[in-house]
Order: structure tokens, then C-alpha cells, then sequence
């Protein structure tokens, strides 16, 4: 008997514009004609680690998937984050195509390129370690002393700089991306633990731990820029009730959510049903909400919490 036919490679599409005045319909077009049938755009800059499109569509590409982008700097913000985004498809069986680069991950000459790539990169971080070090030595043998002459000498203005300055590093990522995690924070906190909020958002694509997403509400809480009661502790419940107070959780984050949405997005958290099993349906997905409102945890009307 012949052997069956080997399943054919689904194409993804990825198209990135840095700002709305860009469009991503010269990608688009581009990426259908490479043969792409399921397309994922995002908006934001080429510098930045806020990609939750990508991040969700790297979270759920499969073995044989091949990864389509139509440059290079559309997909990655450095040769680094192209060689860490490309090594984690490979761990899932994916591959990698460009279609105005030489990479592609599927043949013998677009691994090549990619191997060149990352050659260059480690050149690239030697030759600036080595540079660095060198100047050190220089500075050294002409009897300079190294370092800030306010920091050795612990001159206050310069340790308040420089506390500032550290300060301002922390906050600029987290208030650049607010607008994607606040309004989430600001509809489950306090009601609900913070474990809770940190799987609704880590499910919708984002990379939290409790202990980061406490540190910067407490951060933009100093700056008075976030309301202090979201820091307050969250009331005790059985355990009875954890999966009532999570699904009421994600349909406050998201009030547009039907109830199969609802459903899917616990099972891609790896929630189980109250009976354990692993698939969701609408049905039990509103016997917790009806079990939310009957203890006040969410508003008694239900909106937008349909089939």
C-alpha cells in the first residue's frame, strides 16, 4: 500500500506597521500570495517587547507550521530577538520563512543565512565586550579613576539622579503598555486574587508573574497614575468557589466575551470543569456566571454573555 501523502504545511502570515498612518495592506497582499490562509497583524514599534499578537501566535503555532513575515525587521527588533523567536519555533516543530530575505528554515540554503546571521551576532557582542574592556585597561593605565565621582563619594543630588533615572527605566515599560493590562487589573482587582488576574492575562498572550504584575500596579500607583484600592489584599473564599471568581474574572476583563468564548479561553488556561474533565461548554460556563451573580461578584444583569 502507498504511503499516505505527508499533511500539507499551514502558512502564517505576520505583518507588523509601526504606526496607524502605515498600512499593512502591501503585507497582506504579499503573504496571501505566498500562499498564507491565516493572517495575524499587529501594531507597535519595531523596538518594542509589547508584541501580544506575536507572543499568542507563537504560544499557539504547531509542529509543521511554517511562520511567514514579509522582511525581517517586521517580525524582530534585533538579530537577537529573531535568533530567540526562530529557536523557539524550532522546539515546536515550526519553521520560518522571509519572503524578501534568505531565510527560510525549511532548506539547506535559508539555514545557512540564518547561521551567518548568528555569527555575525556573537562577532557583533565579542567585538563591543572586547572594545569596552580595552578602554577600561587605557583609562586604568593613565591612573584614571574609574566610575562617577558622585556615586564614589555618595553625593546625595547624584544618588537621587540616578535613582530617578533607574526608576524612569522601570516605569516606561509598563506605562507604554497599560492600555493592554489596566483595564483588566482595574475590573478584577481587589475582588479577585492576583493569580487569577495573571492567568486571564498571560491567556490573552502576555508574559506576567504575580510578583511583576504587583510591582508595577504599586509602581503607577506611587506616580498616581492607578488607584490605590487595587493593592488592597483580596477577600479569602473556599476553594469551592476559585473557579466562580476566575470565570467571573475573565467576563469582567472582557464583557464583549461570549459564553463559548469564555469556554475556550479556560481551556487554553488548562482549567478543568467542576468535574474535572478538560472541555469547556456554554452551558457550564453560565452555571458559574449565574453562580457569580447570585454572590455579587459580578453585576446581576448579564451582558453580552450569549452563545
Amino acid at each position: 500500500m502507498a504511503p499516505s501523502p505527508a499533511p500539507k504545511r499551514r502558512l502564517i502570515g505576520y505583518a507588523r506597521v509601526s504606526t496607524e498612518d502605515q498600512t499593512r495592506d502591501a503585507q497582506l497582499i504579499e503573504l496571501k500570495a505566498a500562499g498564507c490562509m491565516m493572517l495575524h497583524q499587529e501594531q507597535g514599534s519595531g523596538a518594542s517587547r509589547a508584541r501580544p499578537v506575536l507572543a499568542q501566535l507563537l504560544k499557539e503555532v504547531r509542529a509543521g507550521d511554517v511562520l511567514v513575515v514579509v522582511r525581517l525587521d517586521q517580525l524582530a527588533r534585533s538579530v537577537s530577538h529573531l535568533l530567540e523567536v526562530i529557536e523557539g519555533l524550532e522546539k515546536k516543530g515550526a519553521l520560518f520563512k522571509s519572503l524578501q530575505d534568505p531565510i527560510d528554515t525549511s532548506t539547506p540554503q535559508g539555514m545557512f543565512s540564518l547561521q551567518v546571521l548568528g555569527a555575525v551576532a556573537q562577532l557583533e557582542r565579542s567585538l563591543i565586550s572586547e572594545r569596552t574592556k580595552a578602554g577600561l585597561r587605557a583609562a586604568k593605565a593613565r591612573g584614571k579613576v574609574l566610575g562617577s565621582p558622585g556615586v564614589r563619594e555618595r553625593r546625595s543630588e547624584t544618588i537621587r539622579r540616578l535613582t530617578a533615572a533607574r526608576e524612569k527605566r522601570y516605569l516606561e515599560p509598563p506605562i507604554a503598555t497599560a492600555d493592554q493590562w489596566m483595564p483588566t487589573v482595574k475590573r478584577m482587582r481587589p475582588g479577585q486574587p492576583w493569580t487569577d488576574v495573571v492567568q486571564v492575562l498571560n491567556a490573552r498572550g502576555q508574559d506576567w508573574t504575580e510578583e511583576r504584575l504587583r510591582r508595577a500596579v504599586r509602581k503607577l500607583v506611587s506616580q498616581r497614575m492607578a488607584d490605590p484600592v487595587l493593592l488592597q489584599k483580596s477577600s479569602s473564599r473556599p476553594a469551592d468557589d476559585r473557579l466562580t471568581t476566575l470565570i467571573a474574572g475573565i467576563a469582567m476583563a472582557d464583557p464583549d466575551l461570549s459564553l463559548r468564548d469564555i469556554a475556550a479561553q479556560l481551556e487554553r488556561m488548562g482549567e478543568r470543569t467542576p468535574r474535572g474533565g478538560t472541555k469547556w461548554n456554554a452551558s457550564s460556563v453560565k452555571q458559574q456566571l449565574d453562580r457569580a451573580r447570585s454572590a455579587g461578584l459580578i453585576m446581576p444583569t448579564p451582558v453580552h454573555n450569549v452563545e
